[in-house]
C-alpha cells in the first residue's frame, strides 16, 4: 500500500511540475469568492456571473469537455469546462488536475439538460495542489483507527461524519443562545490551577517554570464559578475543556467538553427544569424531533421524564431489604451478580458499585436519579428530611450520566468538614481560598454540569465518545500513516 501511495504521490508531483511550467503556481494566493457554494446555489440565476472556490471531489473527463464537482465547507456544486470555451492550453492544463486539488473558478451559471445547477467555467486558477490522493470514493475511509487518527480525511470521505460535527457546532451555538436568552453570563475560569477541585478525579500535572511550582490542568471549573456567585454574578455558565488523567473507554476521553451552570437563589429543582428545557430545545434544533438516537436504538425525550431515588433503584435491583442486610451478606449477594469488589470497600461503596455497574446502564429513557449518599458528593447540601443523603440528581439517558446537578453547599463551616473528610491526612489538598470565599457569603444556588460529548452521542445515536470528538485521544501509532 505504501508503494502504491508513493506511485500516486510521484504522479501528482509530476502533474504539479507540468502545471507550474504552464503558469499555474501549485500553492496560490487568496481568491475572492462571490460566496460559499451553498450561497451560490441558494441565489442561483441563469447566466449570472460568479466566482467560486473549493476542492475537486470528482472529475469526469468527456474528451472535449469536463464535468467536475467542487466542495467547500458549505456544499457541493457542479462545474463544467468546455475546450472551445477556454482554449486548448487552458483545457490541457485543467486535465493535469487531480482529485483533492483546491481551485478557484469564474464563469456563468446554467442548468444542464438533467436539471442540475452548474457553473460554466471560462477562467480557473490552482489554489493548492494535493500531493496525496483522497480515500477512494465508494469505499471511503473505513478503518476505525485511521478515521480517528486522520480525521481530516474522515471529514472529506464520510459525509455523515461531517454532518455530525456540523450538528455538534449547531448544538453548542443553541446552548449558548438558550442560556443567554435566560440572562446567563458566559465566563472563563482558569484551566491551569494550583489545586484540582470540583470533582473526584486524578489530574494531569505540569510545571510552571516562571514560578517554579507544580500546577494541574483543571478537572472541573466548579469552585471558580462559585467564587463568581460570591462576587455578585447570579447566573453564570462556562463551556469548558476539562482534563482527567484516567482511562480511555467508550464513554471516557481524558479531555472533554463540559457545560457548567450556576444560578443563585434557586436549587436542584430549578436545575431540573433548566436541563429538561435545554435538552428539548437542542434536540429540536439539531434533530427536528424529540425522537433522537439511531433508527436501531431510538430514544423518546418527550416529557415528563422519570424521577427515582437512588435507594429505590437499588431496592428494585437487589431486593427491598438490601439496606437492612448484614455487610457480609450484602457483599456475597453483590458478588453473585458478577461484581468484583475490593475487600476494603464499605457497604456504601459496594452499593454504589451496584448502581454504576448494574443499574445505571439500564436507564435508557431520561431518568432523574435523586438523593445520593452524602459520602459520594461533598459539595451539595443534604436533604432536609434525611441528612444521610444529598439534594441532587443525576440525569441518565441511554445508560449514561449526562448531567449531575446539586443544591449547592454554601455553609463554609459544613463545607470545611466535608473537605476535611474527603482529603483525610492530605490537608494540602484542602482549598482554603475557596473556604475563605464562602465565608464572605455565597447565596443559595443550584449548579449543574452537562457532558456535551455524551449529549451529542445520545442525540445523534453514536456508541463511542470518539465519534463525538473531532480529535479524540488515541494510543501512539505503531507506525506513521
Amino acid at each position: 500500500m505504501e508503494h502504491e501511495s508513493n506511485e500516486y504521490r510521484d504522479q501528482r508531483i509530476q502533474n504539479m511540475k507540468h502545471l507550474a511550467e504552464a503558469g499555474y503556481a501549485p500553492f496560490g494566493k487568496a481568491f475572492e469568492r462571490s460566496g460559499r457554494l451553498a450561497e451560490i446555489r441558494a441565489e442561483f440565476e441563469e447566466e449570472k456571473r460568479v466566482k467560486a472556490a473549493g476542492r475537486l471531489i470528482t472529475i469526469r473527463d468527456m474528451g472535449k469537455s469536463i464535468f467536475a464537482d467542487l466542495r467547500d465547507g458549505s456544499d457541493r456544486f457542479q462545474i463544467y469546462l468546455g475546450k472551445k470555451d477556454v482554449g486548448d492550453a487552458v483545457f490541457a492544463a485543467f486535465k493535469l488536475l487531480d482529485q483533492g486539488d483546491h481551485i478557484g473558478v469564474e464563469g456563468v451559471l446554467f442548468t444542464t439538460r438533467t436539471g442540475e445547477a452548474t457553473l460554466r467555467v471560462d477562467q480557473w486558477t490552482l489554489l493548492a495542489k494535493a500531493l496525496r490522493p483522497l480515500p477512494e470514493k465508494w469505499h471511503g475511509l473505513q478503518d476505525t483507527e485511521q478515521r480517528y487518527r486522520q480525521r481530516y480525511l474522515d471529514l472529506v470521505a464520510n459525509p455523515d461524519v461531517r454532518e455530525f460535527f456540523d450538528k455538534r457546532i449547531r448544538a453548542i451555538r443553541e446552548v449558548r443562545g438558550f442560556l443567554a436568552d435566560l440572562g446567563f453570563a458566559e465566563v472563563e475560569t482558569p484551566m491551569i490551577q494550583t489545586q484540582a477541585g470540583g470533582a473526584a478525579a486524578k489530574p494531569f500535572v505540569t510545571h510552571y517554570n516562571a514560578l517554579n511550582m507544580d500546577m494541574v490542568l483543571r478537572i472541573a471549573p466548579e469552585l471558580y464559578l462559585k467564587r463568581l456567585l460570591v462576587g455578585g454574578f447570579d447566573k453564570v455558565f462556562e463551556l469548558n475543556r476539562n482534563f482527567r488523567n484516567e482511562g480511555l473507554s467508550r464513554t471516557h476521553n481524558p479531555e472533554f467538553t463540559m457545560l457548567e451552570i450556576y444560578e443563585a437563589y434557586t436549587d436542584v429543582r430549578g436545575m431540573k427544569t433548566l436541563i429538561q428545557d435545554l435538552i428539548l430545545h437542542v434536540a429540536q434544533a439539531v434533530r427536528g424531533s424529540l425522537t433522537v438516537g439511531s433508527e436501531a436504538n431510538p430514544l423518546d425525550l418527550t416529557p415528563p421524564w422519570r424521577e427515582a431515588t437512588y435507594a429505590e433503584l437499588i431496592r428494585e435491583r437487589m431486593g427491598g431489604d438490601w439496606f437492612e442486610l448484614a455487610p457480609e451478606v450484602a457483599r456475597g449477594k453483590a458478588e453473585a451478580e458478577g461484581l468484583s469488589l475490593d475487600p476494603a470497600w464499605s457497604p456504601m461503596l459496594v452499593t454504589h458499585e451496584i448502581y454504576e455497574k448494574l443499574i445505571e446502564k439500564t436507564l435508557r429513557q431520561p431518568t432523574f436519579v435523586t438523593r445520593f449518599p452524602l459520602e459520594l458528593i461533598p459539595l451539595a447540601k443534604t436533604c432536609e428530611d434525611d441528612p444521610s443523603v444529598v439534594d441532587v440528581f443525576e440525569l441518565v439517558i441511554n445508560g449514561q450520566e449526562v448531567a449531575p446537578a446539586y443544591t449547592e453547599q454554601n455553609d463554609p463551616l459544613e463545607q470545611r468538614k466535608r473537605f476535611e473528610t474527603q482529603v483525610g491526612d492530605d490537608v494540602e489538598k484542602l482549598d482554603e481560598d475557596f473556604i475563605v470565599a464562602l465565608e464572605h457569603g455565597m447565596p443559595p444556588a443550584g449548579g449543574m454540569g452537562v457532558g456535551i460529548d455524551r449529549l451529542m452521542m445520545i442525540l445523534m445515536g453514536r456508541d463511542s465518545i470518539r465519534d463525538a470528538i473531532l480529535f479524540p485521544q488515541l494510543r501512539s501509532p505503531k507506525s506513521a500513516p
